[in-house]
C-alpha cells in the first residue's frame, strides 16, 4: 500500500499543475480583469462615460486629457499587479509562492490572502462537516431499512418523499425556510443571520454551543436535503443489491441470523459503493452547495468569499482557493482509496495498478 500511495502523492504534482495552468490561462483571458476593475472603482464611471471620454475629473473635463490620464493609470497598475511581465513568468512565480503557502496580497481588499482565508474557513468548515455528518448518519441507517423493507408500503412512501426532495433546489429549500421559520410570514423560531447571536461572546460555553446549533438548523436543512435524499437512495440500492446476492441465500440457507448476514456478509461490501461517493460530498459540503446557502443566510465563508473575488477579478483569491480545494480534492480522492482498504481489506491497490 505505501508504494501504491507514493505513487499516487507523486501523480498529484502534474495534476495540479494541469488545473492551475487551465484555469490561470482562462482567467488571464478572461475580459474585465483587476485593472478594469480598479479603474472603474477609481473614476467611479461606466463603460460607456469611459468610451466617450465623460465624467473624468481629471483633465479639466477635457476627453483627450481624460483618455491619456486613463491610460497613464492604467500603466502605474499593470506595472504594480506585475501584468507588465510575460503570462509564464507571472505564472511560475505564483506558483513558486503556492508551494509554500504564500498566496499574496488581495486586490482589493489589500489583506493577505492566507488570513482572509483562515477567518472565513471556520464557516464553510461547520457547513460542510456537520452538512456531511448528519447526511451520512441518518441516510445509511434509512438506505438499510429501506433495504431490509423493500417494495413494503413504508419503503416507497419514503422513496416519494426522497425523490421530491431531490429535485428540490437547495436555495429554493432555502428561501422557503427562512419565509416560514425565521422572521418572514409565519413563525420567528430561527435566526436569519449569521452563527451567533449578539453578545454570545460573554455567555458561558454551554449556551455559546447551543446558539450555534440553533443557527446551524436552517442552513443544515437547506444544504442536506437533496444529498440526504441521493445518499439514501443510494445506500438502499446497494444493500438490495447484495441481499439478493447467492452468497446470501446461502447463509440464509444455513441458518444465518438476518443480522449476521446483514452486518458480517453484506454491510463490507454494499459500503463501498457509498464510501466511493465521500470525497464528491465533502467537496459538494464544502465548496459548491454552500455558496448560495452562504449568501441566504448571511455567513461569511469561503463560498462567498470565492464568489466576490471571481466577481472582482481578485486574482490572488482566485487562484488561492482553487489551488486549495483542488489539493483538498486530490488529498481527498487518496483518502477514498484507504477507505476501500479499510472496510475491504481483500483490495490490494498494488497488485491491481502497473
Amino acid at each position: 500500500m505505501a508504494a501504491y500511495l507514493l505513487k499516487r502523492f507523486v501523480l498529484m504534482i502534474p495534476t495540479l499543475l494541469g488545473i492551475m495552468v487551465l484555469n490561470f490561462v482562462l482567467i488571464q483571458a478572461a475580459p474585465g480583469g483587476p485593472v478594469d476593475q480598479m479603474l472603474h472603482r477609481h473614476q467611479g464611471m461606466d463603460a460607456t462615460a469611459r468610451l466617450t471620454g465623460q465624467g473624468f475629473a481629471e483633465g479639466g473635463g477635457n476627453p483627450t486629457q481624460a483618455l491619456r490620464y486613463d491610460q497613464e493609470l492604467r500603466d502605474e497598475l499593470n506595472k504594480q499587479f506585475g501584468f507588465d511581465q510575460p503570462l509564464s513568468t507571472r505564472f511560475f512565480r505564483m506558483m513558486g509562492q503556492f508551494l509554500t503557502f504564500d498566496f499574496g496580497t488581495s486586490y482589493f481588499s489589500d489583506r493577505p490572502v492566507w488570513d482572509l482565508i483562515v477567518e472565513k474557513l471556520p464557516v464553510s468548515l461547520s457547513l460542510g462537516l456537520w452538512g456531511t455528518l448528519i447526511m451520512y448518519g441518518f441516510s445509511i441507517p434509512l438506505g438499510i431499512y429501506k433495504a431490509r423493507h423493500a417494495h413494503s408500503t413504508g419503503d416507497i412512501i419514503s422513496s416519494m418523499v426522497l425523490v421530491a426532495a431531490y429535485a428540490l433546489p437547495s436555495f429554493l429549500v432555502a428561501v422557503f425556510l427562512i419565509v416560514v421559520f425565521s422572521g418572514g410570514q409565519f413563525f420567528s423560531w430561527f435566526p436569519l443571520r449569521g452563527l451567533a447571536s449578539e453578545g454570545a461572546g460573554d455567555w458561558p460555553f454551554w449556551e455559546r454551543a447551543l446558539d450555534y446549533l440553533w443557527h446551524m438548523v436552517l442552513p443544515m436543512i437547506a444544504l442536506s436535503l437533496a444529498s440526504f435524499a441521493s445518499l439514501t437512495l443510494l445506500t438502499r440500492n446497494c444493500f438490495l443489491d447484495y441481499l439478493r446476492k447467492p452468497f446470501v441465500l446461502t447463509a440464509r440457507a444455513k441458518g444465518a441470523s438476518e443480522g449476521r448476514i446483514l452486518w458480517r456478509h453484506v454491510f463490507r461490501n454494499a459500503m463501498l459503493l457509498v464510501i466511493a461517493g465521500f470525497p464528491a460530498t465533502v467537496i459538494h459540503m464544502l465548496f459548491t452547495g454552500a455558496l448560495l446557502i452562504e449568501i441566504l443566510f448571511s455567513l461569511d465563508g469561503l463560498g462567498l468569499l470565492g464568489y466576490e473575488a471571481a466577481l472582482n477579478r481578485d486574482y490572488p483569491v482566485v487562484f488561492a482557493t482553487l489551488f486549495l480545494f483542488s489539493l483538498l480534492g486530490l488529498l481527498l480522492n487518496i483518502l477514498n482509496d484507504l477507505m476501500y482498504v479499510l472496510v475491504d481489506p481483500r483490495i490490494d491497490f498494488e497488485t491491481s495498478t502497473p
